[in-house]
């Protein structure tokens, strides 16, 4: 830290003759270059220096114990939020209103006697402002007592937790998902309805898991080590990535808040710090959540910010455009981080355990969960399921897929199949004319989904399907619905007239010479065509 040389420099007489008085002192000197050195040396007087100390007033000592503690500085924005600001003055009305002697905070105190300086450090993670003790000052004072680390909020209440939300590995169902729905080149719209995480959400752990390039496709090979590997290596993998990696965008993931500009964020760092925070907890204890919150809003509210900057990152509340700076926009940014570091990817990831009163109520409760303590140490969890789950086929090719089936299976089955609702346990799917040319786009025949259920299903598979999906294959589409609507007329020549004006293009098939089928959207153009070739016709469907 700067000395008491570098902290009074640049301050002019009036400023230290402040300093002197409120130390008992009177200064001889009569300009700044010779009353510098003599008010320093009897500064520097270690009983002195105790006696000011003690008879601080008990806010400002408490303000200069906390510096002591945290090696004799503290980030500035931290240190006047706690402490409150430092007035700037001209010399005259310094002079006039005298807030040596009336102060209206704890860091002013301690500014008029010298006991802080304020200056920018190169001290890692990046150089910031602080408020700082002078390094010659804490020399002469006694090692400070540790305090006792502070207790970051509160354990919950039991009505808080009374219905659990324990993790689960939930979140590699939903990666096969998504996975599938991805190489088959289904959008976000559809996939979400058959995934419990958001898909945006879900996309960025994948990347970071390297399932996903650059160009928002999966990796197949990659993909096919993922899905064939067991499931608690599979978590812990996930886990790892997300845990360590940087394209991982914690604070960008909030939803309802749009990120503008070049400005950058550390997600890494910051999820270090959060991970420290939460670690320093009773174990096994179910904690308050918005207790937490707001214990690290008063304890370490810069935790992502490490300049203690609230005003040059743009963001922006979607709802009214209202742009979220300064500290007291901090509840709607760095609480709301916390918030979805806990309730989300620890929880998803298989750290956190959740709790709250009911099952309509958002978390109100958390606690590491029982596969924590492997994942921090690299280890897969212990009890999660084998993939023993079984895939059911009938005869209409309706093909329903456990939970617990082997991942790399459905993964292969949902690439040939339409997707139908499921539930929590079940996954659904339909094998369509349209699923299987797709299918054949990509490279897949049908054969291979055949093989793939013979293997899987334990009875055999309905011989009609078997048919229907042969003939598939060799002669394509054998049976078509289509939306139409017959025109019926009395005499061949109105159908004749018809055929030679503009609208032929809507005649899509002729049964006889008095029944065509036509398109349901031309009909009033039809009915209008034939009135003016001279044939008033009416229209049956009208109210069906």
């Amino acid at each position: 830290m700067p000395e008491l040389i570098h902290t009074l420099q640049g301050h002019d007489l009036g400023f230290l003759k402040m300093v002197a008085g409120l130390w008992g002192l009177e200064l001889q000197a009569r300009d700044v270059h010779h009353a510098l050195p003599e008010l320093i040396q009897a500064m520097l007087d270690r009983p002195l220096i105790e006696e000011i100390i003690a008879s601080l007033p008990e806010s400002a000592r408490r303000a200069f114990q906390d510096l002591r503690v945290h090696q004799g500085r503290l980030p500035w924005g931290l240190f006047s939020r706690k402490y409150g600001e430092i007035r700037t003055f001209g010399i005259g009305r310094r002079d006039r209103e005298r807030p040596d002697l009336n102060p209206i905070s704890p860091a002013e105190m301690l500014w008029y006697r010298a006991l802080i300086g304020k200056a920018f450090l190169n001290l890692p993670p990046e150089p910031q402002e602080f408020a700082y003790i002078p390094d010659d000052l804490v020399r002469l004072l006694p090692d400070p007592d540790a305090p006792p680390p502070p207790v970051l909020g509160q354990a919950a209440f039991p009505q808080d937790y009374a219905v659990e939300i324990p993790v689960s590995d939930r979140v590699l169902d939903d990666a096969c998902t998504l996975l599938a729905g991805m190489r088959i080149g289904m959008d976000e719209a559809e996939i979400a309805p058959h995934i419990h995480l958001p898909v945006r959400d879900l996309r960025g752990l994948l990347v970071a898991a390297g399932l996903i390039d650059e160009h928002d496709k999966p990796v197949p090979e990659r993909v096919r080590q993922f899905l064939e590997t067991q499931r608690a290596a599979a978590l812990l993998n996930l886990a790892q990535a997300w845990l360590n990696s940087t394209a991982y965008n914690d604070l960008r993931m909030l939803p309802g808040l749009a990120f503008e500009g070049e400005w950058r964020n550390d997600p890494l760092q910051t999820r270090q710090r959060v991970l420290a925070l939460l670690q320093s907890l009773p174990a096994e204890v179910w904690w308050d959540l918005r207790a937490f919150i707001t214990a690290v809003k008063h304890e370490q509210p810069d935790f992502q910010r490490p300049a203690g900057d609230y005003d040059s990152w743009f963001i922006r509340r979607y709802s009214d455009g209202q742009y979220l700076r300064g500290f007291e926009c901090w509840d709607e940014v760095d609480g709301a981080l916390l918030n979805y570091l806990i309730t989300s990817p620890l929880h998803w990831l298989g750290w956190m355990d959740l709790a709250s009163r009911d099952s309509q109520t958002p978390p109100l409760a958390f606690r590491f969960s029982a596969w924590a303590e492997a994942l921090f140490n690299n280890r897969p969890p212990a009890g999660l399921p084998e993939e023993t789950g079984a895939t059911r086929v009938n005869s209409e090719g309706i093909i329903q897929v456990e939970r617990r089936a082997p991942r790399s299976l459905r993964y292969q089955i949902a690439r040939f199949c339409h997707w139908l609702p499921g539930d929590s346990d079940t996954y659904r799917y339909q094998i369509t004319p349209s699923s299987l040319e797709r299918a054949r786009q990509q490279g897949l025949r049908s054969a291979h989904l055949i093989g793939l259920l013979r293997k899987a299903v334990a009875d055999p598979l309905p011989p009609a399907l078997l048919q229907a999906v042969e003939r598939w294959e060799q002669h394509g589409v054998q049976v078509r619905l289509q939306q139409a609507m017959l025109l019926r007329v009395e005499d061949p020549a109105i159908l004749a007239a018809l055929r030679k004006s503009r609208l032929n293009r809507h005649i899509i098939e002729e049964i006889s010479p008095r029944l065509v089928l036509i398109r349901p959207s031309a009909k009033k153009a039809i009915l209008a065509e034939l009135t003016r070739l001279g044939y008033l016709g009416a229209d049956d469907t009208e109210g069906v």
